[in-house]
């Protein structure tokens, strides 16, 4: 395992002063902690002073002219949806310019390192060690519980609302239900092929599995199978009463385009069943994320487009291709459409004045984007969660995209999801983790 390395745990990095200002080193960790017994030692034995004179003064004035004053954002509430799948708005957050204090607010450094006989379970140096004893790094956050099961990568982790149950569904072809409470595993269903999505609505759980969708409707347990889809199941929603389905569908080199890539039902209370609405065709590649707000379903898709269809007339409206690699999730946010993909970049999307989004702010990373989901912290901060295919999850402070910690993990982490109070999911190949934001410390 090869995580980026550093000294300390959820401790802050600074600049050393010495001889060799231009140098970008660190306070000793060990020394903070009193412990250290090293002569001499390579990292600083001193808190570093702040920046001063002339860069100082600059920076002051700069700030004082309001040159870099946010903007506020209007809340929009043509939005609808889910808040789990939407993400949460603005409306507490009173620094909202998108990216304009990320790059110098930066909590973690690139020079991290998770320490790998830590993780085996057998590091000898303990406190002494000068990597991280810690599945995270950053402050306001603690994981609560690490919970296995699953014998391959988690694909799906859902929370129906008013139950308490969580459901996990893996590429080891099986759904996992799991005691909110206790945290034990209290069923297993076979499922006979890979999940490759799940969902929660109301009443009903989804699971896409290849070449079909799973429905069951957790106040009666009834079961239902749609069939239709080709392929496997890569993602799906629910808007305007109508499932949607994005699949890997066929691609016949004759015909040379996707047949099949989106597929919708409705729920006939009449015949209690789920019936085939609509297929909407478009994308050459297979459609592996979906989202819905302002009455539009968004896809993206592995030809590295994202397509903007009308709920109401199932017709797409708009095709954008500023993506260079595939879309792999897309997070709707007040009037803000987020998508990220394998291309290492986040792009924040808004409409013009003639209604077609356009790109107002790229966030760059160094790696591909799996997975983004929203929340707030219990301070009520907008906090953005990503994962990357380094087997981290970063996360950021919104609008400023400063970053507020990083989740580590062994293997890539496909599932996000978001819980009441403070709640958060992860899960990767080895099961998932529970986490909790900090309650704020209270001011006199």
């Amino acid at each position: 395992m090869d995580l980026d390395g550093g000294a300390g745990n959820n401790k802050r990095v600074f600049n050393r002063h010495g001889t060799d200002s231009s140098k970008n080193q660190k306070v000793c960790f060990h020394w903070r902690a009193g412990k250290c017994t090293r002569f001499p030692c390579s990292f600083l034995h001193s808190e570093p002073s702040h920046p001063s004179g002339s860069a100082a003064a600059a920076s002051s004035s700069s700030t004082a002219n309001g040159s870099g004053a946010p903007k506020r954002f209007a809340d929009d509430s043509r939005f609808s949806g889910s808040a789990q799948r939407r993400g949460p708005n603005f409306k507490n957050n009173h620094n909202n310019s998108w990216g304009r204090m990320g790059a110098n607010n930066k909590v973690v450094r690139k020079t991290e390192k998770v320490c790998n006989y830590w993780v085996q379970g057998n590091c000898t140096f303990g406190d002494k060690c000068r990597f991280l004893h810690s599945w995270s790094l950053g402050e306001g956050f603690s994981m609560l519980n690490h919970l296995d099961g699953h014998q391959k990568l988690l694909s799906g982790i859902v929370l129906p609302a008013g139950m308490d149950k969580l459901f996990t569904g893996s590429k080891d072809e099986t759904l996992r239900a799991w005691d909110a409470n206790s945290g034990q595993c209290t069923g297993v269903i076979n499922l006979g092929g890979e999940v490759g999505c799940m969902i929660s609505e109301g009443l009903w759980l989804f699971v896409g599995i290849p070449n079909a969708v799973k429905a069951w409707n957790t106040q009666t347990n009834q079961e239902f199978s749609l069939s239709g889809p080709a392929g496997q199941v890569y993602a799906m929603i629910v808007g305007n009463g109508l499932l949607f389905a994005g699949t890997q569908g066929q691609s016949p080199s004759i015909i040379g385009f996707l047949q099949e890539g989106i597929l919708a039902w409705k729920f006939n209370a009449v015949t209690n069943s789920f019936e085939p609405a609509a297929s909407l065709k478009g994308h050459t590649l297979p459609v592996v994320s979906l989202m819905v707000g302002a009455n539009r379903l968004y896809s993206g898709s592995m030809d590295h487009s994202i397509k903007v269809w009308s709920l109401e007339t199932l017709q797409c409206l708009q095709t954008l291709t500023e993506h260079t690699n595939v879309v792999m999730s897309l997070l709707c946010w007040d009037q803000f459409l987020l998508s990220c993909s394998l291309d290492q970049t986040i792009k924040v999307w808004v409409a013009s004045e003639n209604g077609n989004l356009e790109v107002t702010y790229t966030h760059n990373e160094e790696h591909g984007l799996l997975n983004l989901r929203g929340m707030h912290d219990l301070e009520s901060k907008p906090v953005l969660l990503c994962a990357c295919n380094d087997n981290y999850v970063r996360l950021y402070d919104l609008p400023s995209f400063s970053e507020r910690g990083r989740i580590f993990a062994k293997q890539e982490i496909r599932a996000i999801e978001v819980g009441p109070s403070g709640l958060f999911f992860t899960g990767d190949g080895t099961g998932f983790k529970v986490w909790k934001w900090a309650e704020p410390v209270a001011t006199t």
